[in-house]
């Protein structure tokens, strides 16, 4: 096949390419710009696509002995990952750019390009597992390694994308054999460390970087019941389950913590109280999509049983999940068997079936059954 391996700069993505080109494809490397002012280098394991990455990507590419472009997706990247996240935390929600990046980027824009230009499929160092059916139809698992599994930032992609979509680490055991057969190969990314922030935040101060994005006007901060205790420089500077920099002036009658239970951004309230009430039970989604195949129950409207996960490292929960009906675009109603903590409206829930991933929805509305009793 003609393979066009996407190279962030990383050992994963490097190795990919390399498990691509042994495998006796026709390989291109291809290294995504999306940023044209790029700013310091990379300190730590901090941030991702630098020049520092795009130039480790070209010494990967040379290696391997494979051609290698730059392509400028900085504006779409703006626009559609970037200003995303701030309009999102504006409204009061916690988005994931990872997931909107590998959404609307990697497997939209990038994909979109590549088949355009004549390529089969595009390959990339995630750790998860496309798997076909009976039917010859691809569905989406877990990587081999849990622990680096990261087939939950991947719960976006559809039936067409994971048609054309190649991750060669799928049945790797660990990293350590990554960065093992990295070094073999003579790749110089092979100890290179593990970028884990947000790439548009390199210095991984996400607060002060949105007070310069959003405008901050203080407010209350309110406890369960809805009496004041305390004040807020600005309600978008708060996430769900927070519980430090609080400075409430209002002690909680046990004397507990209190944690951020709610953003009311058209309020400009901050609702906090105790962190049993962190505890959701029950989740409502919009913007749904299914990795492959929609399973039966989906097309009737059946509830089914799953595991739900809300976080890239998050436990899966037990779960059962069903379309609601009615106008409009359709929503999940996702009810939780075991209550997940901290759960907030902007957060994706990807559903799971064993190790299949079924698909994932974009968190609208969280509810705790706790408090809807006070």
């Amino acid at each position: 096949m003609r393979v066009l391996a996407a190279m962030s700069g990383g050992v994963d993505s490097a190795v990919a390419a390399a498990r691509a080109v042994e495998a006796g494809h026709d390989v291109v490397g291809v290294h995504l710009a999306l940023s044209r002012m790029p700013g310091t280098l990379r300190t730590g394991s901090r941030g991702c696509c630098t020049i520092e990455d795009s130039r480790d990507a070209w010494r990967a590419c040379d290696v391997l002995g494979i051609p290698y472009y730059v392509w400028d997706f900085s504006e779409r990247f703006k626009e559609d990952v970037v200003q995303d996240f701030i309009d999102e935390y504006a409204a009061g929600r916690t988005p994931n750019p990872c997931m909107r990046c590998n959404e609307r980027i990697k497997f939209a824009a990038l994909l979109e390009k590549a088949i355009a230009l004549g390529f089969d499929a595009v390959c990339t160092g995630h750790y998860a597992k496309v798997i076909k059916d009976a039917d010859g139809n691809p569905e989406l698992h877990r990587a081999a390694d849990w622990a680096k599994d990261q087939s939950y930032v991947l719960g976006v992609l559809t039936h067409e994308q994971l048609k054309h979509s190649m991750f060669p680490l799928a049945d790797t055991p660990s990293k350590a054999e990554v960065r093992a057969e990295a070094e073999r190969r003579g790749l110089s990314v092979a100890n290179k460390p593990d970028s884990h922030d947000i790439c548009f935040i390199p210095d991984g101060d996400t607060a002060g970087w949105l007070a310069e994005k959003i405008d901050m006007t203080t407010g209350d901060i309110v406890d369960e019941t809805g009496s004041k205790v305390g004040e807020h420089p600005g309600a978008n500077a708060f996430t769900v389950g927070q519980r430090r920099g609080l400075k409430l002036g209002t002690p909680a009658a046990d004397g507990k913590p209190r944690f951020v239970l709610e953003i009311r951004p058209k309020e400009n309230k901050v609702v906090v109280g105790p962190q049993a009430l962190l505890a959701i039970d029950e989740i409502r989604g919009i913007k749904v999509s299914w990795a492959g195949l929609p399973i039966a129950e989906i097309e009737t409207g059946a509830e089914f049983d799953c595991y739900a996960q809300v976080r890239a490292h998050g436990d899966p929960v037990p779960a059962t999940a069903r379309m609601l009906p009615g106008e409009g675009a359709p929503q999940l109603l996702v009810t939780l068997t075991d209550p997940l903590r901290g759960v907030a409206p902007g957060q994706t829930v990807v559903l799971y079936q064993g190790s299949r991933v079924l698909g994932q929805a974009t968190i609208d509305a969280a509810r705790s059954l706790q408090r809807a009793e006070l």
